[in-house]
C-alpha cells in the first residue's frame, strides 16, 4: 500500500527535512522541527504524489487516501484531547499548501477549519472567550468562502465595514461578540446567495473541500505564472498540511508573526521580523492591520516591539532562532504563534534574501564556521549578482506600467525618449539622460546605444543586436516589446491606449522587461567587501576559465576589473562602424577590383592596429581571441535614400552606383549567405589586412608590456578547405611581419564552431585548428532553423505552452545544440588531445549553460563584461556540483 499521509508532532514524525520533494518544504520542515523537540502543533502531510495522482486521474483521489487521512486525524485528536466536529471540545485544524520550493502567497490556506454553528459554542465555552470564538468562526467562513467556494473576498469586507460603521469603530479588534455574531449571520446569508447553497456545516465536508482547494490552487493563474518565472515544473505538485490550530487571537497574551534569523535586506546578523497581538497569521501577511517590529532594534518611536510586549515568548523565540539557524545552517524565515504566552512554531524555511544579503550571510556564516566555503559559494544565486552590478528600481516607488518586453540586459534606467542614435549622442553630450527607442537596432546605432542610459526595442529577442550590444556595454535593455507601436515620423510610441512623445520620460527595467511611463526612483549598486571575498573563493573552486567578449578599451577594462582572464571574442566588425573608419570600409566595398580594395584597406590598417594594441595592453599578456570579419558586406552600406546621398557625397561617387552595389550585395538570407570565412576566401585581402594589424600591434605592445597572446579566429567554417585557405593567408602575413620587424610572437589560429556541419566534421577540421570556440548564438539558429531577431515573436509562447522549457537563445538547448557541442568536443580532441575549447555565444554568461560547459570539459567560457562575475560564480558552482556528483557515483 502506498503511503500517502505522513504524521508530524506529538512524538510521531514520519518525515524529515530530506523528504522535501515528497512532503513539500513546509511538511518536511514541520517534521524536522518536531523531531528536534521544538514546539510544533501535531498534524499530518498529504504528499505531493497525491497532487500528481489527483491531476492524472481527472481530479480524483487514490482510493485508500481517505482511510489514511482519517487515521492521521484520529492521532491529532488523541494528542490534543479534542475531537473533530465535537460540540463540547472541538478540534480545529489549519489546511495549508506546501510545494517543494517556497512560493509565497501563490497558493491557498484555510484556518479554523471544523467550526460550525455547534462547535463555535464549544470553542466559546472551552476558551472562556465568546468573542474569540465568534471572531474565529467569521475568519473561517471568510477564508473558506473565498478559497474553497470562490466567493469574492470583497463581499466579506463589505459586511465587516458595515459592522464597523454600525458600531462606530475603526479597528476589527474593537468589534464585540454580538458584532461578530451578526457578521457571521451576514456571511452565511451572502454565501448562500452567491453559491446557491448553505455554508457547509459538516467538518468532514469542510476538510475535503479545503484539501481539494489547495490541490486546485497548484494550477491557479498566479501559481502558474510564478512557476514559469522561477522555472518550477508543474509536475512537482504541492503537498497539503493539516495541523491542529493554535490561536494568536485569544487576547493580549496571544500573538502571531513572521521573522527572519537575519535581516533579509542587508544580511546583518540581527533578529528581524513583525508580529501582531491578538491576531491570526493571515493578518500579518494580508496587510489588514499594521504589524509591529519584533525586536527593539527595529522599533520606531511609539512602536511596542514583541521584545517588550511579550518578553518571555520573545526570549524563547530568540532561542529557537539560534537552534534553527545552527540546525539548518542557513538563514531561516519562521512563522510562529503565541497562545496565552506559549510559543508554537508553524513553519521554517530558507529565507528569501536580497543579493547583497545573500553575499553577506554566506561569507559571515563561513567565517563563523557554520558552513564551509564551498557551501557559501553554492548559497549565492549567480544571476542575482546582476542586482549588485546595475542600478535597480526602488520597490517602494510608485510605477505606472506602460508595456512589457523581454528582459534583455539587466539594470534599470530612466530618461527622455529619443528615436535616433544621433539624437541620443547629441543630447547625452549636453548631459541629458536618454532612452534610445528603436523598432530594432543595427550596428550603425552603436554610438547612440553607448550614449543612452538604456535601450528599448519593439523587435528582436534575447540575443538580438540590441540585447547583445547592451549587455556588452552594461546598458539596461528591454527588447521585443511588441505591444509598443513606434512611429518614427510622428516621433511617438504608444501602447494600451497611452501615447508618449519624444522627450517624455520613460523608465525601463532590464531585469523584468517592464517599461514604465515617467521616472521611477532607483537604487544604485554597491559592491561590498563580501563580494570580493566570495569571488576569491569561487576562483579557487572553479576549473573553467572566464573570459569576456570585448572590442573596445572600455569593454576590456571593465572586463578586467570584474576578473576576466582574457578576451574570448573580439568582434572586429564592431570596430568598423566608427565614424573615422566607416568611409574607408565603404570605399573598400565599392571598389571594382582588388587594387581598389587594397588601397582602401591600407587606410584601415592603422586603425585596426590601434584597436588591437589597446586591447593587448589592457589584457597584459592574457589571451585575446580576435574574430576576423564576419558579417556580410552590405551591412556596412547605408539603407535609406538620405544616407545613400550623404555617403555618395562623402566618397565622391555617383549615388546610383552606390545603390546598385548595395542591391548587388543584398541577400535573401544574409545569416546563411556571403559572410564569415566565405568573405576571406572571396576577398583574401580583407583577412590579410586584419592579420597584419594583429601581428604588428602585438609586436609593438610586446616592446613595453607583457607579450600578447593573439588567438586568431576564423568564423563560419563548415569545410576544412575553407580553414586551410584562410589559415595559409594568415601564416603568410605572419612570416612577412616577423621578417620585416625581426621579432616573433606566439599566436594560434582556430575557428568558431557555429554550423552543424562543422560540429559533425570536427575531427577533420581539428587537423587545421589550434582551438575551437563554440559560437552558440549562430549554432542555435542553424540547429533550430530560427532567426534570433524574429523568434522573439513566438518563442515566449513556446515557453509558456511548455513546447520549450527555456528560450534556447538564453539557456543552451542541451539535447540539440548541446549534443553537437559534445560531439565536436569529443571529435576535435580525438584528433588533437590538447585542443583548446571555449564558448563565446551569449550562453557564456548563463549559469545553466556554464554548468553544461563544465560537464563537457570546455576550457573557458566568454561572456559580456558585466556577466563576468556571474560566470565566475556559476563556474565554481558547476565545479563543486560536478565533484560532489563524482564522489557519490
Amino acid at each position: 500500500m502506498t503511503k500517502w499521509v505522513y504524521n508530524f508532532g506529538a512524538g510521531v514524525n514520519d518525515g524529515h527535512a530530506g523528504l522535501r520533494n515528497l512532503l513539500g518544504g513546509k511538511g518536511a520542515n514541520l517534521a524536522e522541527m518536531a523531531s528536534i523537540d521544538l514546539p510544533v502543533p501535531p498534524g499530518f502531510t498529504i504528499t505531493t504524489e497525491v497532487c500528481t495522482a489527483y491531476y492524472d486521474n481527472n481530479q480524483n483521489y487514490p482510493a485508500d487516501l481517505k482511510a489514511q487521512v482519517d487515521t492521521a486525524l484520529t492521532r491529532i485528536e488523541e494528542a490534543v484531547g479534542r475531537k473533530f466536529g465535537d460540540g463540547a471540545k472541538p478540534l480545529l485544524v489549519s489546511v495549508r499548501s506546501g510545494a517543494r520550493v517556497s512560493m509565497p502567497g501563490m497558493m491557498d490556506t484555510v484556518l479554523n477549519l471544523g467550526l460550525n454553528d455547534s462547535t463555535v459554542q464549544g470553542l466559546a465555552v472551552g476558551s472562556g472567550d465568546a468573542r474569540f470564538a465568534w471572531d474565529s468562526y467569521r475568519r473561517f467562513i471568510q477564508m473558506y468562502g473565498s478559497v474553497v467556494l470562490g466567493v469574492d473576498h470583497h463581499r466579506f469586507e463589505e459586511i465587516i465595514e458595515t459592522a464597523k460603521l454600525d458600531a462606530d469603530v475603526i479597528e476589527d479588534t474593537a468589534l464585540t461578540t454580538e458584532d461578530w455574531q451578526r457578521v457571521v449571520e451576514g456571511y452565511k446569508a451572502m454565501v448562500a446567495e452567491e453559491t446557491g447553497k448553505p455554508f457547509p456545516q459538516d467538518p468532514a465536508d469542510q476538510l475535503w473541500g479545503a484539501i481539494s482547494a489547495v490541490f486546485g490552487s497548484w494550477m491557479n493563474p498566479r501559481a502558474n505564472t510564478y512557476r514559469r518565472l522561477h522555472d518550477i515544473p508543474a509536475n512537482w505538485g504541492t503537498a497539503v498540511n493539516v495541523q491542529a490550530m493554535v490561536f494568536g487571537n485569544m487576547g493580549d497574551d496571544c500573538a502571531t508573526g513572521v521573522c527572519f534569523t537575519r535581516d533579509p535586506s542587508t544580511g546583518l546578523n540581527e533578529f528581524y521580523g513583525e508580529y501582531l497581538v491578538n491576531a491570526q497569521g493571515e493578518d500579518v501577511v494580508a496587510g489588514i492591520r499594521t504589524p509591529r517590529p519584533l525586536s527593539k532594534a527595529y522599533a520606531k518611536p511609539g512602536e511596542i516591539s514583541m521584545e517588550e510586549a511579550l518578553p518571555e515568548a520573545y526570549a524563547e523565540l530568540n532561542k529557537v532562532r539560534d537552534v534553527l539557524e545552527k540546525h539548518y545552517k542557513d538563514m531561516q524565515d519562521i512563522e510562529f504563534t503565541v497562545q496565552q504566552n506559549k510559543l508554537y512554531m508553524l513553519q521554517t524555511r530558507a529565507g528569501k534574501r536580497s543579493a547583497a544579503a545573500s553575499l553577506r550571510i554566506a561569507v559571515e556564516m563561513a567565517d563563523e564556521g557554520l558552513i564551509d566555503r564551498n557551501t557559501a559559494i553554492m548559497r549565492v544565486n549567480p544571476a542575482a549578482l546582476d542586482q549588485l552590478l546595475h542600478p535597480t528600481l526602488d520597490p517602494k516607488s510608485e510605477k505606472k506600467l506602460f508595456a512589457k518586453g523581454l528582459p534583455a540586459s539587466p539594470g534599470a534606467a530612466s530618461g527622455a525618449v529619443v528615436f535616433s542614435a544621433d539624437e541620443a549622442e547629441l543630447r547625452a553630450q549636453k548631459g541629458d539622460a536618454v532612452i534610445l527607442v528603436r523598432i530594432e537596432t543595427s550596428p550603425e546605432d552603436i554610438h547612440g546605444m553607448h550614449a543612452a542610459r538604456g535601450i528599448l526595442t519593439t523587435r528582436g529577442g534575447m540575443t538580438s543586436h540590441a540585447a547583445v550590444v547592451a549587455r556588452g556595454m552594461g546598458r539596461p535593455c528591454v527588447a521585443g516589446a511588441g505591444g509598443i507601436n513606434v512611429d518614427y515620423g510622428a516621433q511617438t510610441l504608444s501602447a494600451g491606449g497611452v501615447l508618449l512623445r519624444a522627450g517624455d520620460i520613460v523608465t525601463i527595467d532590464g531585469a523584468t522587461g517592464e517599461v514604465f511611463a515617467g521616472a521611477v526612483k532607483m537604487i544604485e549598486p554597491q559592491l561590498s567587501g563580501e563580494f570580493g571575498t566570495l569571488m576569491g573563493w569561487a576562483d579557487q573552486a572553479r576549473r573553467l576559465k572566464v573570459r569576456a567578449n570585448a572590442e573596445t578599451p572600455l569593454d576590456a577594462d571593465t572586463a578586467r576589473k570584474f576578473g576576466a582572464e582574457g578576451i574570448g571574442l573580439s568582434r572586429t566588425e564592431h570596430m568598423f562602424f566608427d565614424p573615422l573608419r566607416i568611409g574607408a570600409v565603404r570605399q573598400m566595398i565599392m571598389a571594382n577590383d582588388e587594387a581598389g580594395r587594397r588601397a582602401a584597406l591600407t587606410k584601415l590598417l592603422p586603425f585596426q592596429r590601434e584597436d588591437f594594441a589597446a586591447l593587448f595592453k589592457i589584457m597584459e599578456g592574457l589571451p585575446v581571441t580576435i574574430r576576423l570579419l564576419d558579417p556580410p558586406l552590405h551591412e556596412f552600406l547605408p539603407h535609406g535614400e538620405a544616407e545613400l546621398a550623404e555617403v555618395a557625397h562623402a566618397l565622391g561617387m555617383d549615388e546610383a552606383a552606390i545603390k546598385a552595389r548595395a542591391e548587388e550585395l543584398s541577400e535573401t538570407n544574409p545569416m546563411l549567405g556571403h559572410r564569415g570565412c566565405r568573405l576571406g576566401v572571396s576577398y583574401p585581402e580583407i583577412y590579410e589586412m586584419q592579420a597584419r594589424a594583429i601581428f604588428e600591434a602585438a609586436i609593438e605592445v610586446a616592446k613595453t608590456s607583457p607579450a600578447p597572446v593573439p588567438e586568431i579566429m576564423i568564423p563560419l567554417v563548415g569545410i576544412k578547405r575553407e580553414l586551410d585557405i584562410t589559415r595559409a593567408q594568415i601564416e603568410k602575413v605572419a612570416k612577412e611581419v616577423f621578417a620585416e620587424t625581426g621579432k616573433t610572437i606566439e599566436y594560434s589560429i582556430g575557428t568558431m564552431i557555429e554550423l552543424p556541419r562543422a560540429a559533425l566534421m570536427a575531427d577533420v577540421i581539428a587537423e587545421g585548428a589550434d582551438f575551437f570556440s563554440f559560437g552558440t548564438n549562430d549554432l542555435t539558429q542553424t540547429v533550430f532553423g530560427l532567426s534570433r531577431d524574429d523568434a522573439g515573436k513566438f518563442l515566449p509562447h513556446y515557453v509558456e505552452q511548455g513546447i520549450l522549457a527555456k528560450d534556447p537563445f538564453v539557456s543552451i538547448d542541451v539535447d540539440g545544440v548541446g549534443a553537437l557541442v559534445r560531439i565536436a568536443a569529443e571529435k576535435g580532441r580525438a584528433t588533437k588531445p590538447g585542443l583548446k575549447l571555449g564558448i563565446c555565444g551569449e550562453h557564456g554568461g548563463d549559469p545553466a549553460s556554464i554548468a553544461f560547459c563544465e560537464a563537457v570539459k570546455l576550457d573557458y567560457v566568454s561572456c559580456s563584461p558585466y556577466r563576468v562575475p556571474v560566470a565566475r560564480l556559476a563556474a565554481a558552482q558547476a565545479a563543486i556540483e560536478g565533484a560532489e556528483k563524482n564522489s557519490t557515483d
